[in-house]
């Protein structure tokens, strides 16, 4: 099917969801060749509004989806992912590019050797890699601004933030650049962006998939995941990521199942609203979208889990201590090709005392089994992913529960206490009527990412949960 007859449907297909389109693709209704020339050209025509990409692989996808068409026409069987476009937070390493993480400095790295486990397994599903994503710098941000390749955009309003530190990820599937992408998520950089730019994305529990070839921040606590505008879609990318891998001695050996299949069949979800912490320092509109996903989730109960402000404190030390020591070299060699507000949170970690450090461990644990206990009696715990909407780009501070707060390290006031016990997420976007987004967490037990995306189907079948329409 030549090219020029396919670029309706694939323009068509681009904008709906990912496993249409791979269905599509699968029974030759459309080229992945379309598919990805489509994608091209909507970034050309939207990416310089949005900056969500620093690196665009045109080569690489093209060759990519035309591999795709010649395996089709073969008679091969396609992956559940064929012809899909794709991109990636740029601390995930692509072959031939330097790995950025979004700093200055990373820029003078040698071209990584090989994809990051996880754009193998998107690969090898048959997704097409379209390039590197933007981000905060060395994944210490939640504004979504970088200093060295400016700020990645909101895809509602670009006068706003898109939320870091997977703020390329976030925007580039929110604006419809691409239809999946992959990000990271150590304090909420998943599930912010999530919220801000109105999409949905998954941090899985701490070790269900493989972080080799990414570059950490913070390796106790760091996940990574994806991004997406379905949750079908959504599921069926995690699928695609799961499974060992010896190069990541973090992993877990734990069994898994794909959750696609079970996507529909969620039984009788027993579901309760965090309240306490969670209930406090929000606006309005952090508040509505929990009251709504609750009441389409028949979730009636509250439950408090104690000592979070605490969890939270405990959470920032071992992310300064950590991050400091990853980057004690570049500090002492290269301090000022840092973002200023980056180095001096890394130096203030670099002189915390270790029995501080010890101690939030110690918290860490205890801290856990109390979340634990909670699941005794329930599948999902809802709580809001952020307390505002997207701030405006540049914007310092803002006022919660009548204080006025710095906004880059508040804006995780209800994501850190949870990503800071390893905890499954599914960040839904719920539908408010206001113009900026605003999303909720569904937090699952350990290894259940199933009833967290069970949830999150439910809200969208119900109209609750979905992402709005870019007005870019």
């Amino acid at each position: 099917m030549p090219d020029e007859t396919d670029a309706a449907t694939a323009a068509t297909l681009l904008a709906g969801p990912a496993c249409d389109l791979a269905g599509a693709v699968r029974e030759g209704r459309v080229s992945a060749r379309a598919i990805t020339r489509a994608a091209l050209a909507r970034i050309t025509a939207v990416d310089p509004v949005l900056n969500a990409f620093t690196d665009v692989t045109r080569d690489r996808a093209l060759a990519e989806a035309d591999a795709i068409d010649v395996a089709r026409a073969r008679g091969a069987t396609l992956g559940p992912l064929a012809g899909v476009p794709f991109a990636v937070k740029n601390l995930f390493d692509l072959k031939g590019l330097a790995t950025r993480a979004g700093s200055k400095i990373n820029r003078d790295r040698e071209p990584a050797a090989r994809d990051a486990t996880l754009v193998e397994r998107m690969s090898a599903a048959g997704a097409v890699c379209l390039g590197g994503l933007n981000m905060g710098e060395y994944a210490y941000d939640f504004t979504g601004e970088n200093l060295h390749d400016g700020a990645s955009r909101n895809p509602h309003d670009p006068q706003h933030m898109s939320g870091g530190s997977s703020g390329g990820s976030g925007s580039a599937v929110g604006g419809k650049l691409v239809p999946l992408a992959l990000g990271s998520d150590t304090n909420g950089s998943i599930r912010v962006p999530s919220s801000f730019c109105g999409i949905f994305g998954l941090k899985p529990t701490y070790g269900r998939l493989s972080r080799a070839r990414s570059f950490p921040f913070v390796a106790s606590l760091d996940h990574l995941g994806p991004f997406a505008r379905h949750v079908g879609d959504l599921a069926a990318t995690y699928d695609a990521l799961l499974g060992p891998d010896p190069d990541d001695p973090a992993l877990a050996d734990m069994p898994f199942a794909p959750t696609i299949s079970a996507l529909d069949s969620p039984g009788d979800l027993k579901v309760a609203v965090l309240g306490g912490w969670f209930a406090r320092q929000g606006t309005p509109q952090a508040y509505e979208a929990v009251a709504r996903a609750a009441k389409a989730l028949g979730a009636t109960a509250s439950v408090e889990l104690p000592e979070v402000e605490r969890a939270r404190a405990a959470a920032f030390l071992i992310s300064m201590a950590e991050g400091a020591a990853l980057h004690e070299g570049r500090l002492r060699s290269r301090p000022m090709d840092f973002d200023p507000a980056v180095r001096e949170r890394l130096l203030a970690g670099s002189v915390l005392p270790a029995t501080w450090i010890a101690r939030a461990q110690i918290f860490r644990r205890w801290f856990r089994e109390r979340a634990l206990e909670l699941f005794a009696d329930w599948d999902v715990l809802i709580a809001p992913s952020t307390p505002v909407p997207a701030p405006r780009g540049g914007q310092k501070t803002f006022v919660l529960d009548g204080r006025e707060m710095l906004v880059r390290p508040n804006i995780g006031i209800y994501t850190q206490p949870i990503s800071f016990i390893g905890l499954p997420v599914v960040a839904a976007p719920i539908a408010t009527g206001e113009r900026l987004p605003i999303g909720v967490q569904l937090i699952a037990a350990p290894w259940r990412e199933d009833k967290a995306l069970q949830a999150a189907r439910v809200l969208e079948r119900a109209g609750i949960a979905f992402a709005p329409e870019p007005v870019v």
